[in-house]
């Protein structure tokens, strides 16, 4: 199970709802549940390697003790999450599959393995290494200054897109100086003196194409917002229960969390809905769908 979780389950069922309960038990409970979920997650994990747009994340977690990932793939209305013991690319895709949309991400490596034509890379990562540059002396921090500077116009910009107030074909006419502009600042800052900054350039130069995806396809953001804001919540939890001591805790940790983040996208209630999917496994029935009512 989750470490440290079963006795203040107990505590809080004893002391809010007179419910005397054994640590076995709420163990026991807690497998029922992930047992009832392992369909449901699975057909949500399959819609989401189908879609045409995901974002993906990870973040640390610990299972018996060891290093291991909590992974997040989320569209607009279905997120599904997986522990796994590495951070690399067999991680990225067994949790992906073979999706063939466009992936949004920060820059880890582990993305690497998709094209660069199928991929949109985080610019609020981008903007937080530019400020970086920014802040060093001479040359590169003019470079990462005017970065910065190029980076919250096109903010500005796709900020009217979002709200109505710019059409997407005279966003494209604004980004595409101002997406020339960024190049040739990273060359020069390729070739500048400081060895890190240049550093950071060369690489950010290698994934360029990968950063203005979200330009030509709809549906695609310029930020990586959504899967990070979907591992919050997780990263709490891990900080107060630090992980899980089995496989089948880490497969509850998967499926709990698939099904309280899809709902809340969805604006559907969590409590019911596992209500329904324990009662539904306990007479033999399928539990009912996280997929969206249109889907």
């Amino acid at each position: 199970g989750v470490k440290g979780v079963s006795p203040k389950v107990a505590a809080a069922l004893a002391d809010m709802f007179k419910v005397e309960i054994s640590l076995g038990s709420v163990s026991a409970c807690e497998q029922e549940m992930s047992a009832a979920l392992a369909a449901p997650v699975e057909e949500a994990r399959q819609f989401v390697q189908a879609a045409a747009a995901i974002n993906a994340d990870e973040t640390g977690w610990r299972e018996r003790r060891e290093r291991a990932w909590l992974w997040v793939a989320a569209t607009s209305t279905v997120a599904v999450f997986l522990v796994h013991a590495r951070r690399g690319t067999v991680a990225a895709r067994e949790l992906l599959g073979a999706f063939a949309g466009v992936l949004t991400t920060d820059r880890w490596s582990a993305y690497g393995a998709w094209a660069l034509a199928k991929r949109q890379l985080c610019f609020a990562h981008l903007l937080r290494d530019w400020q970086w540059i920014a802040e060093r002396g001479q040359s590169a921090g003019r470079i990462g200054r005017a970065l910065v500077r190029e980076t919250k116009a096109m903010f500005a910009y796709w900020h009217r897109v979002r709200d109505g107030t710019m059409s997407r074909a005279t966003f494209r006419r604004k980004v595409a100086p101002l997406r020339r502009r960024i190049e040739e600042l990273l060359q020069r800052g390729a070739a500048c003196r400081h060895r890190k900054a240049a550093g950071m350039c060369r690489e950010q130069l290698k994934l360029f194409k990968a950063m203005w995806t979200f330009v030509r396809v709809e549906g695609v953001e310029p930020t990586n917002n959504a899967a990070e804001r979907m591992l919050r919540r997780a990263v709490l939890w891990r900080k107060r229960s630090f992980g899980t001591h089995s496989p089948e805790g880490s497969r509850f940790v998967e499926r709990i969390l698939t099904v309280h983040a899809t709902l809340k996208l969805q604006d559907r209630n969590a409590v019911d809905y596992l209500m329904d999917a324990t009662a539904a496994a306990r007479v033999g029935h399928p539990a009912p769908s996280l997929l969206p009512a249109a889907a």
